[in-house]
């Protein structure tokens, strides 16, 4: 029986560029299933986007989707011992994170142009230069309209910085004084928590988004946590 998980290794002084690829693999590693680790291809899945696993020849795309199969397969729960109004929080603090703070991290790093030279630029240079220029404009051209039309980017930078500081005072007031989410062990919810927050944090580019984190005084240890547990070996194939 084989796994393989598909993403990205190290960039941005992070363990993996994408959030959604580092919840993933830390589910994985909760549910203790054995997996490698390879570079991503995405014109070779459906959804055309990372994480996707190969599992026994089964494609299974989305980290949620991944979750709940191996869940499944495995026959455990991420979220055992949880009661169901902690259960409720913590679909609640995961889809936050991803579905909004994770969005406004992204604007940070492909609407503000140094930031957008200094990272996702790397994206692209395997495109021949005579086309790359081009190639970049369509693709951040598609996140523009994508980001107008989910409401993102009709923000101001300011205002979706009070977003943002209100997403992580929601996480630090939900960890209070305990190692994880939810007592003494990560759960399901960490992994979502760690991926978004971990994203944000990195100094990497220039943004208010780390000192919006570095504010919250267990917010800090609770990610070196989750990075000394999950992330302590950059276990990715390079990419290229």
């Amino acid at each position: 029986m084989t796994t393989t998980l598909y993403g990205w290794g190290r960039m941005f002084d992070l363990p993996c560029p994408s959030p959604y690829v580092m919840k993933a693999d830390i589910l994985l590693q909760l549910l203790g299933v054995p997996f490698a680790r390879a570079t991503a291809d995405l014109d070779t899945v459906g959804k055309h986007k990372a994480p996707y696993v190969i599992d026994d020849g089964q494609v299974i795309e989305d980290s949620t989707f991944i979750r709940w199969h191996f869940e499944a397969k495995t026959g455990r729960d991420l979220d055992a011992g949880l009661s169901p109004e902690q259960r409720g929080a913590a679909w609640a603090i995961a889809t936050s994170l991803e579905n909004r703070l994770s969005q406004i991290m992204a604007c940070e790093r492909w609407l503000i142009d140094a930031n957008f030279n200094k990272g996702p630029r790397q994206f692209f240079m395997d495109v021949p230069e005579t086309m790359r220029e081009a190639v970049i404009e369509q693709v951040r051209g598609d996140f523009t309209r994508t980001m107008q039309g989910a409401g993102f980017a009709r923000f101001t930078r300011a205002e979706q910085m009070q977003l943002a500081r209100a997403d992580i005072a929601a996480v630090a007031a939900l960890l209070g004084s305990r190692p994880f989410l939810f007592g003494d062990e990560p759960t399901a919810a960490d992994a979502s928590a760690a991926g978004v927050l971990v994203s944000c944090n990195t100094r990497f580019f220039e943004s208010e988004l780390p000192d919006l984190i570095a504010a919250h005084s267990g917010l800090p240890g609770y990610l070196e946590r989750m990075n000394t547990r999950f992330f302590a070996e950059d276990l990715w194939p390079p990419m290229g």
